[in-house]
């Protein structure tokens, strides 16, 4: 019997195509229906997105990279390494390149537009027919912050990007020995244009960070760590710290020498510049100190205050004040030196007499 080689469809066949078919119509129909719920909810998604961002703040940029005179640039163009190099930004903000017949106005634009115009004048004087030029700013006094004052290390930092006093002071290496505990703070440009976006910095703000200068107490950004101390800085900032003021001891103390008030908005008092003179001498008229003050009123410009310290030190009479460049004076006694002097001899003669006797 031979069968024939076409395919013979049986009742049990035809029912397993049927289900099949209708599988198949099942998968599409989900897959169509997932795809649309896919495409509402990247549609919500993106106008959520675009609601949660405001006009002014996505209509606003800060000016990022902005070439200023004086900058070193690092050009790099591809395949030409005799026009790639260092350049420096002269005073009146133009560069010469290699090649070309002009010199290029480089200050007042940003990196991007700058690596757009050197290859339309490298294409344009038919030097390098596709150039691709890269620019990127080596060193740049604007995009700096600059540290002064009573810092160990005060320098020009370079800063691309907003920063924080607490990272400047550290690389600075810190505070120096003679600092006080006010930073004076003097926003530049950028700095300006960056507060005004900020909410924080509205009409009616009253934080000291908004202004144009400000002052910061270092003394309880330090100790706190207080992240409203710690302000933001961007490029073109200036930070000066402050030095404390010197109070002088001089005359017939132990170690005479000027002592930095650590503070700068505290005293120190008599008693206390006293203490850090190590105490007075045995030959101290200690009811002749007196203090030299600066005074313009005055007419030699300073005035002498009288101190009896033997009160002041028995509680007799106020524990005076001290401000800085105050100079503390405390005279030798010559009864009391010439007194001492002949202990001396005395103490001395005894000494050779057992020594001799011995």
């Amino acid at each position: 019997m031979i069968v024939s080689a076409g395919i013979t469809h049986s009742p049990l066949t035809k029912f397993a195509e049927g289900r099949f078919v209708a599988a198949c119509g099942l998968i599409v129909a989900c897959c169509s229906l997932l795809a649309a719920q896919t495409s509402a909810a990247l549609g919500h998604q993106s106008d959520v997105e675009a609601g949660s961002v405001p006009p002014s703040a996505s209509s606003r940029t800060l000016p990022d990279n902005i070439i200023g005179p004086d900058d070193v640039l690092m050009i790099s163009v591809y395949d030409a390494p005799d026009m790639s190099g260092e350049y420096r930004v002269s005073p009146t903000g133009q560069i010469d390149l290699p090649l070309l017949s002009e010199p290029i106005v480089a200050a007042g634009r940003t990196t991007g537009q700058l690596a757009a115009l050197i290859s339309e004048r490298y294409r344009k004087a038919e030097i390098v027919s596709h150039p691709r030029v890269t620019v990127a700013v080596k060193e740049s006094r604007v995009h700096a912050v600059t540290i002064a004052g009573a810092v160990k290390k005060p320098q020009i930092y370079p800063v691309f990007a907003k920063t924080t006093l607490l990272d400047v002071l550290s690389q600075a290496e810190g505070l120096a020995d003679d600092a006080g505990t006010l930073a004076i703070v003097t926003r530049g440009a950028i700095a300006l244009l960056a507060i005004q976006q900020l909410e924080s910095c509205g009409s009616g703000s009253k934080l000291a960070s908004c202004d144009s200068t400000f002052s910061v107490d270092l003394a309880r950004l330090t100790a706190t760590g207080d992240p409203l101390l710690n302000v933001d800085l961007y490029p073109g900032d200036r930070v000066t710290v402050q030095r404390a003021g010197i109070v002088y001891v001089v005359g017939a103390v132990n170690r005479p020498g000027g002592f930095p008030l650590k503070t700068g908005q505290e005293d120190m008092t008599v008693i206390q510049a006293v203490a850090l003179a190590e105490d007075l001498k045995p030959t101290a008229a200690r009811s002749k100190a007196m203090i030299i003050r600066k005074n313009s009123a005055a007419a030699a410009g300073r005035e002498e205050i009288a101190v009896d310290l033997s009160k002041v030190l028995a509680g007799r009479e106020p524990d005076i004040k001290l401000q800085a460049s105050d100079i503390l004076f405390v005279p030798d006694s010559a009864g009391k030196r010439a007194l001492h002097r002949g202990a001396e001899a005395a103490v001395t003669a005894a000494t050779w007499g057992a020594i001799y006797r011995w």
